[in-house]
């Protein structure tokens, strides 16, 4: 698993993280993806509209983090615009499922150190702020579990016609927790439920029954 990874870089290091993004970007337009643009309405699986934001400190997410996060949404599905660091969603009570890849995020800023406060006040001057980049990774709260109910985005039912009587009847009838959401099929051991993507995510419903 992918836990909050944070690191400073400077110098030769931004340069080397500018490259990731930007081969990144260019990766997901050579595959016909545009990672700016969310196709919100075409599906109903899909995120709503709005800018991605840390669901635990609710602010959004600015410069190519958008692009960053917004991608991230439209590859694997999400149906939320919400994002946590590992020990954000641990704060909250919750966790990141196990097998869970993150997504990295940049922040930039600039400070002034110790030293060159110290030369700025010797001699006079004003002191030059260095700036700094570090990065982060972040989960989407459809990749976590037991996250407070306000934090979860629920998938809309599917529509009807698309799940068959018997097999409904037949989940039923087993007893199984069985949950509709996401983009990835899986059973969670430790809570007992089993989740599937919904029917409209499939290309062919049969596949989903």
């Amino acid at each position: 698993m992918s836990r909050h990874d944070r690191t400073t870089r400077t110098g030769q290091d931004r340069a080397n993280l500018y490259d990731e993004i930007t081969d990144k970007i260019i990766a997901e337009l050579e595959a016909g993806r545009f990672p700016w643009v969310q196709p919100w309405g075409k599906s109903t699986a899909k995120a709503p509209l709005g800018l991605p934001k840390n669901a635990s400190t609710g602010r959004t997410y600015s410069g190519i983090n958008i692009l960053i996060l917004w991608g991230a949404v439209v590859q694997h599905g999400f149906p939320g615009q919400g994002w946590l660091t590992y020990r954000q969603a641990a704060a909250l009570g919750g966790n990141v499922r196990e097998g869970e890849r993150g997504t990295t995020v940049v922040y930039a800023d600039r400070f002034v150190p110790e030293d060159e406060k110290r030369r700025a006040r010797e001699t006079g001057e004003e002191a030059q702020a260095i700036p700094f980049l570090k990065r982060f990774t972040v989960f989407n709260t459809a990749q976590c579990e037991r996250l407070p109910d306000d934090m979860v985005i629920a998938t809309p039912p599917p529509l009807p016609g698309l799940i068959e009587p018997r097999v409904e009847a037949l989940i039923r009838a087993t007893g199984i927790d069985f949950r509709i959401g996401g983009d990835r099929a899986f059973y969670v051991p430790a809570d007992d439920y089993v989740v599937v993507p919904p029917p409209q995510a499939y290309f062919e419903p049969i596949n989903w029954h």
